[in-house]
C-alpha cells in the first residue's frame, strides 16, 4: 500500500457546471449547478454518507442547450436550488469535523470550486490538500498517459453505473476506482468487491 492511501476517510467530489459549446458561456464564468460528494472510508474504501445538491448559478441562469444535454439537468433543477453559498454551507455541515482529504477526477473540480468560491467571496472548507485520482490512476498502471473516468472503470473491468456527467453519479463511480488509484486494492480486488454495485 503506498502512501496516498493513508487518509483516514476520502471526500470524492465531482461537479456540474453551466457549460456550452459555442462559447456562450466563458471558462471563467462558469458555475457550479450540482455538486455529488461520496464520502469513502479510507480503511475499508466502504461509501460512508453522500452528498448531492444542485446549485442555482447566477452569471448564466438559463442553461445552454448543451449543458442540459450533456449532464441531464433540468433548467428547473437549477431554478428550484438554493445559490452556491447556501449549498456550500450545507457540505460544510455534511462534512463536519471530519477531516476527510478532498479528491476528485482530475484538477477541474478544484479548480472549479475555486473560481465559484473566489466569485462568491467565501472559504471553502476542504483546507489545502487534494488528491488528484486521475493522476494516482495513471501512477499506479505506471503511465504518463491520462484516463477519463469512464476509461478509467473499463480498465479495471468496471461498468459505469449511473448517468455520466451527473455529479453524484460520476462521485460514486470515481470511488470504486479509488482503491486501485491509491495502490490499496488490486484490479483483481476492485472487481471482487464491486461485485452488486
Amino acid at each position: 500500500m503506498n502512501d496516498k492511501a493513508q487518509a483516514k476517510e476520502y471526500l470524492v467530489i465531482d461537479l456540474e457546471a453551466t457549460c456550452d459549446n459555442r462559447d456562450a458561456v466563458p471558462k471563467r464564468e462558469m458555475e457550479i449547478i450540482e455538486i455529488g460528494a461520496v464520502l469513502v472510508d479510507g480503511a475499508t474504501f466502504e461509501p460512508i454518507d453522500e452528498f448531492q445538491r444542485f446549485v442555482r448559478p447566477v452569471r448564466h441562469p438559463v442553461l445552454t442547450p448543451f449543458c442540459r444535454e450533456l449532464t441531464s439537468i433540468t433548467q428547473a433543477q437549477v431554478d428550484a436550488a438554493q445559490g452556491f453559498v447556501a449549498v456550500l454551507d450545507e457540505l460544510r455541515a455534511f462534512m463536519g469535523d471530519r477531516q476527510s482529504l478532498f479528491s476528485s477526477w482530475g484538477n477541474y473540480d478544484r479548480g472549479q470550486f475555486g473560481l465559484d468560491a473566489e466569485f462568491h467571496q467565501v472559504e471553502l472548507p476542504f483546507g489545502g490538500k487534494h488528491l488528484n485520482i486521475k493522476q494516482a490512476f495513471s501512477d499506479a498502471l505506471g503511465t504518463r498517459k491520462r484516463f477519463g473516468m469512464a476509461r478509467a472503470l473499463q480498465k479495471l473491468g468496471l461498468p459505469l453505473v449511473g448517468t455520466h456527467h451527473r455529479g453524484i453519479d460520476d462521485a460514486r463511480n470515481i470511488a470504486r476506482i479509488l482503491p486501485f488509484a491509491v495502490g490499496a486494492w488490486s484490479r483483481e480486488e476492485v472487481r471482487v468487491n464491486a461485485v452488486g454495485s
